[in-house]
């Protein structure tokens, strides 16, 4: 039987308890397992970093909404990247990135895997030729955020995952800002799902997490070794706070567009704004890419203000959208990219605009949040 996103993302791998029928899944929060016997683990499971019961279903979970065929969750998105690069990538090796990618992805690429001897060139991803210009002989991934962070930029993923399969190399697609909702990369051609679980997955703001999900077993074998070998995984009570996000995503996902549909029509009319970054709006540049990908467009949008001390004063100015860093929870974020999320990336060619602002809709009251945006624009 086939089921829907919102039935598998209450259900998959959230069976009632067998011992006790608990209708949701125990948390396991044990370190170590009693064996059977000498080499006769119970059910497999030995200790809490090689495998966990509430980790595994989170994990099932996860995989069932992408379509994959196997998930793995870590103590974070950027733990769960860097677990992919040093399976896939070696010294040598050359990966294609963004040219607006997330500043921790930047900076992981840029101060950590460059100096153990990986390449990079950054690329406009909506650009498919550039990309495919970007790539060398010694290209393993072309790395894909869409809709990007923080410049709200669409790429085209079937079409660059015939780059990638071109150039022998694994198309990854980090699916943080759509959630697997809105958009199933794999579906679509790619190799590898990326997420900070801490935003649309978890959704409330109060776990960090990561995870990628894949659909070839080799790939699976080989990032199953690395999650153990290298141990960022999540805790037991991280996992079933993330687990119990995602019965929610479906709900949360449709507010959030709500709400984030009718603030960017505001913010497109309102005379202090010189441009609106929000791939719903049929002049953004990716809006007929994002139709044809996307479910609805999420809850994210970034604006511009042509001054940079306007946008840090609008960033200082809300007082029920809260200034901080993150997304994807319930509640509306405001920030700084410049500043803030993408500090590591002022002076590179990465660099934001500094009259950028990014708001995270979260599923308030739409009203309170245009009266709020209002009166900060008015300030």
């Amino acid at each position: 039987m086939t089921f829907g996103f919102e039935t598998l993302a209450i259900h998959a791998g959230q069976e009632p308890d067998e011992r006790t029928g608990a209708v949701i899944p125990p948390i396991f929060q044990t370190s170590t397992f009693a064996q059977d016997a000498v080499g006769s683990p119970r059910l497999g499971y030995e200790y809490s970093r090689s495998a966990n019961p509430t980790r595994d279903s989170l994990q099932e979970c996860l995989a069932a909404l992408e379509g994959g065929s196997r998930g793995l969750t870590f103590a974070s998105g950027l733990a769960a990247e860097d677990t992919l690069i040093r399976t896939v990538c070696r010294p040598g090796d050359h990966v294609v990135i963004p040219d607006d990618a997330y500043g921790g992805t930047y900076r992981l690429f840029a101060k950590v895997a460059q100096v153990w001897g990986v390449s990079w060139t950054a690329a406009k991803l909506s650009d498919v030729e550039a990309v495919r210009a970007a790539v060398t002989p010694e290209t393993k991934m072309i790395w894909v955020e869409t809709p990007t962070n923080p410049l709200l930029g669409i790429a085209d993923i079937a079409a660059l995952a015939g780059v990638a399969r071109d150039a022998g190399a694994l198309l990854v697609v980090d699916n943080t800002f759509a959630s697997p909702y809105l958009q199933q990369p794999l579906a679509l051609g790619a190799d590898v799902v990326v997420h900070s679980t801490t935003k649309y997955v978890g959704g409330h703001s109060d776990v960090v997490g990561g995870a990628l999900v894949v659909n070839d077993s080799d790939l699976a074998s080989r990032l199953t070794f690395h999650q153990n070998a290298m141990g960022a995984i999540n805790g037991p009570f991280d996992a079933w706070l993330t687990l119990r996000g995602l019965k929610t995503l479906a709900v949360r996902m449709e507010r959030h567009c709500d709400n984030a549909e009718r603030i960017a029509e505001f913010l497109v009319g309102h005379p202090k704004v010189t441009q609106v970054l929000y791939p719903g709006l049929p002049n953004h540049p990716g809006h007929e890419v994002a139709v044809k990908q996307m479910r609805r467009f999420g809850g994210m949008i970034s604006f511009r203000l042509g001054d940079t001390d306007r946008a840090i004063a609008v960033c200082n100015n809300t007082k029920l959208f809260t200034l901080a860093e993150s997304l994807g929870g319930i509640e509306s974020l405001i920030e700084h990219p410049g500043q803030m999320t993408h500090a590591s990336v002022a002076g590179s060619a990465l660099e934001v605009p500094g009259d950028l602002v990014r708001l995270s809709v979260g599923i308030e009251t739409a009203d309170d949040l245009l009266a709020d945006l209002d009166q900060a624009l008015r300030g």
